[in-house]
């Protein structure tokens, strides 16, 4: 998922409605977190006053081994452990959070790096980075352990379990190449896959012009894995970007970055086959991740993020200079802070949040 992006408007009164802010970003990761598993009405504005925390003291750093960067995407296993993440050389990695040797070792590759001498593993950065992929979103299937992997070039990506090389099972759908892949999630009982393609006019190292030229090419996408068929559900979107499947798997919240709010994908119901707007935001979305499973974590999250409404209660803020968050995952009472543009992951524990 890109970085959060200057606004598609056009003038200052608007820009300030829909502001940059690493604070309201990571505002709209945790109301996204309380709105899945629940039932918000179908508009639930979020422009209102907020409580601001301010969290960035009390994010610890887990750093990357260099020169590696952007832990955009977090994902755990079927085990628990993690976080998984992929980062700027193309290659996925693992924290291990072990005594006596925590740290990062590579999971996953692409071909790339195998056929692209510029690619190999002792190699440091090339550039540019489409030369040896961007992952982007992941998730696992904890059924199968496979996970699946939203690289903004080179396609829909799956490795087993046990890492290794990540194959690529899907390029393009309805004839169209994918372009800009970037947000993923699995239905944890069909095994059916659902990601993003931002743009289809513009890649990733281009995606400012996605904001700046109006673009609503992207898609919403699935990956069935029993066919590898792949069907768009909804085109026309403005810069799609993280997408998360509701706790009863009725349907699906997509962040629509240029738009600054959330869309919600009927899959099941009366409904099934539209979408419509889920919220508005007062920052950037990139990111859509529900809460792990175990209570739903409403009750973890309600001080961080939203009302049982839907709508944003509080913000946290305090990363430091213009650092944005791209995604933040719920994990054994922490947080984890993924950014694009950081050498690390953040880990935060809700001890503090609950006393800030």
């Amino acid at each position: 998922m890109a970085p959060p992006l200057l606004p598609k408007l056009t003038d200052m009164a608007e820009a300030r409605h829909c502001r940059r802010s690493a604070t309201l970003l990571a505002t709209s990761f945790l109301s996204l977190a309380l709105l899945i598993p629940l039932s918000p009405p179908p508009m639930a504005a979020a422009a209102q006053e907020m409580k601001s925390i301010n969290a960035g003291p009390r994010v610890v750093p887990v750093r990357l081994r260099r020169p590696a960067f952007g832990p955009e995407s977090l994902a755990f296993d079927h085990r628990g452990v993690g976080p998984y993440t992929g980062v700027s050389n193309g290659r996925v990695v693992r924290w291990s959070g072990g005594r006596r040797r925590p740290g990062w070792t590579e999971f996953a590759h692409n071909y790339k790096h195998k056929t692209v001498a510029e690619c190999a593993s002792k190699k440091k950065l090339a550039e540019p980075e489409s030369a040896c992929g961007r992952p982007l979103g992941l998730q696992f299937h904890r059924k199968t352990g496979d996970m699946y992997i939203a690289d903004a070039y080179l396609g829909l990506m799956r490795v087993g379990r046990r890492g290794g090389l990540a194959k690529v099972v899907a390029t393009e759908a309805a004839g169209v190449p994918f372009n800009f892949l970037n947000g993923v999630d699995v239905d944890q009982e069909t095994g059916d896959v659902y990601f993003t393609d931002s743009s289809t006019a513009y890649q990733r190292s281009d995606y400012l012009l996605v904001v700046l030229s109006g673009d609503a090419t992207g898609r919403l996408m699935r990956y069935d894995p029993r066919t590898g068929n792949v069907t768009v559900l909804s085109s026309g979107l403005a810069f799609p970007n993280g997408v998360a499947v509701s706790a009863d798997r009725t349907h699906l919240v997509v962040a629509e970055t240029s738009s600054c709010r959330l869309l919600r994908h009927w899959l099941r119901g009366p409904a099934a086959g539209k979408t419509e707007v889920l919220a508005d935001l007062p920052g950037y979305p990139t990111t859509s991740a529900p809460t792990e499973p175990a209570g739903a974590g409403t009750g973890v999250v309600v001080p961080a993020g939203s009302d049982r409404n839907g709508t944003v209660a509080a913000a946290l803020r305090g990363f430091g200079g213009d650092v944005t968050v791209s995604e933040v995952v719920q994990r054994n009472g922490s947080l984890w802070i993924g950014s694009v543009e950081t050498p690390y992951v953040g880990l935060y524990k809700f001890a503090s949040l609950t006393h800030a």
